[in-house]
């Protein structure tokens, strides 16, 4: 049973006690940032008036009729920096967030790398000192399990968002994003400013940096635990353990570990890794939550997690879709998201991008903090998260002002996710007046 809540502020809420959803079983002090460079400013400028225009067509939400019709707005015109080149143009190459809507805003890049400086840069937008991160964490575009892993160090007390890079050369808006952000490290960080996964390039004066090698999924997630751990000061509050082999059921993961600072651990269909069972035995009485069905993590796997660790939860659906919606539902204890009602913010991106899970984390830990769910067609929104948004569409009686507002954050261009889609998104995620005449 999912407790009540009222849809509108206004409402008291009933006096009924919370009860456990049960788990779906399957079948440090800074220097003023650097100037900008003159693209980024532009970028900037672009996106100062994306939010106007996104104030234009209706705010929050919070109207009573959509008059929009859920149509995307259109992208700001065109304006020209000193490099001839169009400060839209910049903003799509950085990700920038784009064809906003009341109830969704679009993180556009055409890749993992401008989706994930997007993302860190509507978490830090880093005209300040006190808008940067004390680090920052580069990871291989090739390594997703290694991204979704390395999403924990998101997570309070070291916020360092997550960008790509290469092992030669970091890509242009990866390399746009660090200069703002301008990482200098802090005592949470352990005085790092960049966490390096893996072989990645460095740009020039990076500071104090903290390498975690790289190697196959299970070992390069067990180095970063044991980095969670060191600078936590102490173990987590509970342990994730994912698929290596099917990424859509790892995805939700990344936005979980950020917003709880629970690390990610990684098993074979029909193995446990040596280096996942060790970090496990360091930790016995650590709750540990299984995700995916039994063809992503089989019951012997399961049974093999059982052996080391004292309590072992699975929480799956049939498919990368549904099991993303187990997540979001799931409650226990103080694991899970327990999103079974109005006023949350949610991330949706395309399930075959793993890498792009891990790019938005940051937008779980921060803002409208909410879980990430996955579709898995460009043009049509899946069936059971259509059904979702409906039953946590918000409403009100009396009231609009006072009532709860959900908020989506789109990842990736129009070839991921339809300009259609995201206009059903943002219809189904509109407040609606509930009942008769106030």
């Amino acid at each position: 049973m999912i407790p009540k809540r009222p849809i509108n502020a206004d409402v008291p809420a009933p006096e009924e006690e919370t009860k456990r959803l049960e788990p779906v079983e399957p079948a440090p002090k800074r220097r003023e940032p650097k100037p900008l460079a003159p693209k980024l400013l532009a970028g900037l400028a672009a996106l100062a008036v994306v939010f106007i225009v996104v104030a234009i067509v209706g705010g929050s939400g919070g109207k009573e009729e959509s008059t929009s019709e859920g149509a995307p707005a259109p992208a700001p015109a065109a304006t020209r920096n000193s490099g001839g080149e169009s400060a839209s143009q910049t903003s799509e190459a950085l990700g920038y967030p784009s064809f906003a809507t009341n109830n969704t805003t679009r993180i556009g890049g055409s890749d993992p790398a401008a989706n994930a400086a997007g993302a860190a840069l509507a978490v830090f937008p880093s005209t300040s000192s006190s808008q940067q991160p004390a680090a920052v964490t580069l990871v291989s575009e090739e390594d997703w399990a290694g991204a979704i892993a390395a999403s924990v160090l998101m997570s309070e007390p070291i916020r360092a968002p997550l960008l790509f890079s290469q092992s030669d050369e970091l890509p242009e808006a990866s390399a746009e994003a660090l200069a703002a952000l301008d990482p200098r490290g802090a005592r949470a960080t352990g005085g790092a400013s960049l966490f390096a996964i893996g072989s990645v390039a460095l740009p020039d004066g990076a500071g104090k940096v903290t390498r975690v090698d790289s190697g196959d999924p299970a070992a390069t997630a067990a180095q970063i635990a044991t980095l969670r751990d060191r600078l936590f000061g102490g173990p987590p509050a509970h342990i994730l353990v994912a698929s290596s082999s099917s990424p859509g059921y790892a995805m939700p993961a990344a936005a979980w570990a950020a917003r709880s600072g629970d690390p990610v651990l990684y098993a074979e269909a029909t193995q446990l890794p040596a280096a996942t069972a060790a970090v496990l035995r360091e930790h016995p009485k650590v709750p540990v939550y299984v995700l995916g069905p039994t063809a992503a993590i089989s019951e012997g796997v399961f049974k093999q997690i059982e052996k080391v660790s004292q309590r072992v939860t699975r929480v799956a659906g049939k498919d990368p879709v549904e099991s993303s919606l187990a997540l979001a539902r799931f409650h226990d204890g103080s694991f899970g998201w327990n999103v079974n009602d109005p006023g949350h913010g949610f991330v949706l991106a395309r399930g075959d991008s793993p890498a792009d899970a891990a790019g938005a984390a940051a937008l779980s830990a921060s803002g409208t903090w909410g879980p990430l769910l996955l579709t898995d067609d460009a043009d049509t929104l899946p069936r059971p998260l259509r059904s979702y948004f409906l039953d946590v569409k918000p409403g009100y009686a009396t009231d609009p002002t006072r009532a709860f507002y959900n908020h989506v954050w789109v990842i990736g261009d129009q070839d991921a996710i339809g300009v259609d889609q995201q206009a059903e998104v943002n219809e189904l995620t509109e407040l609606a007046k509930i009942g008769g005449e106030p």
